[in-house]
């Protein structure tokens, strides 16, 4: 009796955990078979047409590994590209993070109308990328813009922001601190859950607001600096709409992004599969650098309890 109580146990919680299994595969449906028809799908499409040649137009061509070595050609405009990608990522990355956290800093302090300042360094984060980039075009205009009129009231000639080589991918740094809001949160949430008895046992040491900020907050905070490192990075790469908006990748080539090319290549030059090569370039590029962002994140990077 023992034994058939026994099994019929098992067989009660393996029907209830298949059942559950069932339950949770079935509210998880609409997402799965999306990402297979609209995501899964054109990946795995992407992937084999990088190997061949099409215009839409004609029949697709294999063509082996033509179309990745055609992009390390002496005249293509692939590396220039990634150039003006990692010059923007190397640049405007680390400075926005830097004013992320500084405004972290200070709307965490108990100043007055705190709700009011958080909310007035997010709020630009809200704007489509779209409508950001009509009012930047706005602010640089050379003759109607903001930024050029306000400095012609101390006497100084703006110049042509987006329209000037050397100043116009300067010009897409300063944009992006526009969003500067989205990291600044995840600073407030990582600096609200640190634990004051650290605080109070560090100022009953004498330690200074640099000391305990520097050698404190900072280890502390670190899992959110890599988050916002890596998650920076990657849509760093990936720009697309405010070059393309904004300056078309000119002048001279001096904004166009790697995105953006990927762009005109399969849209302008209808050459599907070495716009697909240029995507999957782009993603081992992306790959390797957050994998090198985790194993460098052993050396400076806090876990508590870790």
């Amino acid at each position: 009796m023992a034994a058939i109580s026994g099994n019929k146990i098992k067989n009660f919680l393996k029907s209830a955990r298949t059942r559950n299994a069932m339950t949770a595969y079935l509210f998880l449906s609409p997402w799965i078979i999306g990402f297979i028809l609209f995501m899964g799908g054109p990946i795995i499409a992407s992937l084999v047409l990088s190997f061949f040649k099409w215009d839409l137009l004609s029949p697709a061509k294999f063509v082996g590994l033509a179309n990745f070595s055609e992009l390390f050609g002496k005249n293509d405009l692939f590396l220039p590209s990634m150039l003006v990608t990692f010059k923007y990522v190397i640049i405007a990355v680390p400075v926005s993070q830097v004013l992320a956290l500084g405004l972290a800093v200070l709307v965490t302090q108990k100043v007055r109308f705190q709700g009011f300042w958080r909310t007035v360094f997010y709020l630009p984060a809200v704007v489509s990328g779209v409508a950001a980039s009509v009012i930047w075009m706005w602010l640089y205009d050379a003759q109607y813009g903001v930024i050029d009129n306000l400095l012609k009231l101390v006497g100084i000639t703006g110049p042509n922001w987006l329209f000037t080589a050397k100043l116009a991918l300067w010009s897409l740094m300063i944009m992006s601190l526009w969003n500067v809001g989205v990291p600044m949160v995840v600073y407030i949430a990582a600096m609200q859950g640190l634990p004051q008895e650290v605080y109070e046992a560090a100022e009953l040491d004498g330690a200074n607001g640099w000391d305990t900020f520097w050698h404190l907050t900072m280890p502390l905070i670190s899992p959110a600096i890599l988050f916002n490192l890596v998650i920076g990075t990657i849509f760093g790469i990936q720009t697309f709409a405010q070059p393309y908006l904004m300056t078309n990748g000119g002048p001279v080539n001096s904004t166009l992004f790697v995105g953006l090319y990927l762009y005109e290549v399969a849209f302008h030059y209808l050459s599907m599969g070495k716009a697909s090569a240029i995507a999957w370039v782009l993603f081992l590029i992306i790959l390797v650098l957050t994998i090198a962002q985790l194993r460098l994140a052993n050396r400076w990077v806090y876990y508590e309890g870790g």
